[in-house]
């Protein structure tokens, strides 16, 4: 099939994409609906885009599938390593330096858009490393959140190509995995239970009760229009600890005027 979506359904389905995610489908990327649909035809061997319309606005799971089958979920560990020296080498040393002058335990990070689930058990590893004796005297909690339900899956199950995992520093590949086989690692219990993994739909009313000091946010707004970036970077603004750090894509600026946010170093910003 060629040119499956006409100018109306293309719109119908852009809106209905836009009004439950905030996902935005422009005619530059126009291709990867369409493509998509394809795909979402030959699964439910449907033969028309209206029929397909009629059973995602009548199906919750299907609807699910189908926003899952539009993001893209390109990740590894350890991506953008200026970030991750940033975190370890200034963010979390003050924020542990705050905590301690109140007495304040909890420290929490929240990994947006976490896809497979690479860049939160990166974080939980770095934080593991860097407070070590002291990890029992802190209640660390990293919540890792996507849209997309199969790559939650694969998170959860925290097992790795051998490839990806070998990558690592060799004192994280002993401590924090196992091989499960000639060609795949999986993370250990210490690591996953560091972890917290969820659905969830950056449109909707953050779950957050307790403050945040980390946000991890990286390569998602690229899918928002600026009006409902704004928007999430607000609500993440009054969820966030005073002091907070924020994380975005190294390709991606926010408008600190805004949003609240002053600038730090290139695609880290703080509250």
């Amino acid at each position: 099939m060629s040119d499956l979506l006409t100018d109306s359904q293309f719109n119908e389905f852009r809106k209905l994409i836009y009004d439950s995610s905030g996902i935005t489908f422009s005619e530059t990327n126009r291709s990867i609906l369409d493509s998509r649909l394809k795909e979402r035809l030959r699964d439910k061997n449907l033969d028309s885009l209206e029929a397909y319309y009629k059973l995602i606005t009548s199906d919750k799971e299907e609807f699910k599938l189908f926003l899952d089958s539009i993001t893209t979920n390109l990740t590894r560990f350890f991506r953008n390593q200026p970030h991750f020296d940033a975190l370890i080498n200034y963010v979390i040393p003050h924020v542990i330096e705050n905590k301690k002058k109140t007495g304040d335990t909890k420290i929490r990070i929240w990994s947006a858009g976490c896809s497979t689930g690479e860049e939160p058990y990166t974080l939980a590893m770095l934080c593991m490393d860097f407070l070590g004796l002291e990890m029992s005297q802190w209640d660390t909690t990293i919540l890792a959140t996507d849209i997309d339900t199969k790559v939650l899956e694969t998170a959860v199950r925290g097992v790795y190509p051998k490839n990806s995992v070998e990558q690592l520093p060799q004192q994280y590949v002993r401590r924090f995995f196992r091989p499960v086989s000639g060609e795949q690692y999986q993370v250990k219990d210490e690591l996953k239970k560091q972890v917290l993994f969820r659905r969830f739909n950056l449109m909707h009313q953050l779950p957050f009760r307790k403050p945040l000091h980390v946000v991890f946010i990286r390569n998602v707004m690229i899918y928002f229009d600026e009006p409902t970036k704004e928007k999430l970077l607000e609500n993440i603004y009054e969820k966030m600890a005073p002091g907070g750090y924020l994380f975005i894509g190294s390709t991606e600026s926010i408008s600190q005027s805004n949003t609240g946010f002053r600038y730090v170093r290139p695609s880290i910003y703080r509250k």
